[in-house]
């Protein structure tokens, strides 16, 4: 495939992002095809690089940091140096977006806030994700997933009173704000098509979270009433002999009588004919459920309900997704070898493009690897080099 065809062929980006919120956006708008030159801290690099595998080169290039960061280029540079700094400025002179997942106020203090690099190249676009925004009382506060899952609502909804509150098991905020950063991203260069100029993007983990809610904030604000969609009376997971499976009782007239038709028990909507009802009887409900259920496999259970028409999935590993066909025939999962770690399966991209296909350009790169590569195409001067 010709990638000069790639969507963003021709656009550079200078990442300056880390561990998941940063790099699963650039790794997006380099699966696009810009060009993406990851600025990383002499031999330290990004944080995800020895986090989760302290195991020395291998280390450097875990399956983690590796998940994140195809189809990029690595440059290390000590930003904190004049002759680092300068060679930022060269850069970003050439560059299209720079994209960033510090504190607010980070890129600022290091010489590299919007107004200063729009001065250097006003066509800049500069891209920040942050934990709760540039402005307001928490602006300098440090974000991280768990802590935007807490203090933006989601955390404290369960979907039964007697579960207690927990942190939900994957990166939720991360992934949902480096996304928004992404659209953000996409749609600062259609306006800079327009103007010729660039502009600031931000996003933060508060406000992706906030904005998941968005059902339920509208409920809120105008009825005081709590919209959760996990507590829903015929709704739940439940055990079976060999594993377990959820029912989702919705969006249909009479789910009730459906769920008891599959159950092969007798018929609750008579007894509980609406919602209000259901609500206020959901114990008894489950119960019937939970007890019916816990009688047979589920792939029986799966069966009975599908032919009532139901909403109904088995509840399995991610092991098992990853080995099902249709995660394959989606294209969801990416085999390369690496050049230290060998062979390696990573998550492919969920946007799939008729004429852009996702393409390896790049494998996860070395710490530095690109470095004397960037020198020489973007014509810097030698010592601007991190390590000089």
């Amino acid at each position: 495939m010709n990638t000069d065809t790639l969507p963003l062929s021709g656009v550079r980006i200078l990442d300056f992002t880390q561990v998941m919120l940063g790099p699963c956006a650039t790794q997006m708008l380099a699966d696009f095809g810009a060009d993406v030159i990851k600025i990383e801290r002499p031999g330290a690099g990004d944080l995800s690089r020895n986090f989760f595998d302290q195991r020395s080169e291998a280390g450097m290039n875990n399956a983690v940091y590796s998940s994140l960061n195809r189809n990029k280029r690595s440059v290390e540079i000590d930003t904190k140096s004049p002759a680092g700094k300068q060679m930022v400025y060269d850069l970003v002179r050439q560059a299209d977006v720079v994209v960033d997942n510090f504190r607010a106020g980070v890129m600022d203090r290091l010489g590299f806030g919007y107004e200063t690099l729009k001065a250097i190249n006003p066509r800049i676009i500069c891209a920040s994700g942050t934990g709760f925004g540039e402005k307001g009382p928490y602006a300098h506060k440090g974000g991280q997933d768990v802590l935007a899952q807490a203090m933006s609502g989601v955390m404290e909804k369960t979907s039964d009173p007697s579960i207690p509150r927990s942190i939900y098991p994957t990166t939720l905020c991360d992934y949902t704000a480096g996304m928004h950063l992404v659209q953000g991203v996409l749609a600062a260069l259609l306006a800079r098509g327009k103007t010729g100029h660039g502009q600031k993007v931000s996003v933060s983990l508060y406000d992706s979270m906030i904005a998941m809610q968005m059902q339920e904030a509208a409920q809120w604000s105008k009825h005081r009433e709590v919209l959760n969609w996990a507590a829903m009376p015929l709704t739940g997971v439940f055990d079976t002999t060999d594993g377990a499976l959820v029912v989702v009782g919705a969006f249909k007239a009479n789910p009730l009588r459906d769920i008891c038709t599959a159950l092969g028990i007798e018929d609750l909507s008579n007894r509980f004919p609406d919602l209000a009802s259901q609500r206020a009887d959901k114990p008894y409900l489950q119960g019937r459920f939970r007890d019916a259920f816990a009688t047979n496999t589920t792939a029986h259970w799966i069966a009975r309900l599908e032919e009532q028409d139901l909403l109904c999935a088995p509840v399995r590993a991610l092991s098992e997704a990853l080995d099902d066909p249709q995660t394959a025939i989606n294209g969801m999962l990416l085999d390369f070898e690496h050049p230290v770690l060998g062979q390696l399966t990573v998550v492919g991209s969920p946007v799939h493009l008729s004429d852009a296909p996702l393409v390896l350009r790049h494998a996860p790169p070395r710490l530095g690897e690109h470095t004397q590569e960037v020198i020489d195409e973007f014509g810097l001067h030698p010592t601007a080099r991190a390590a000089e």
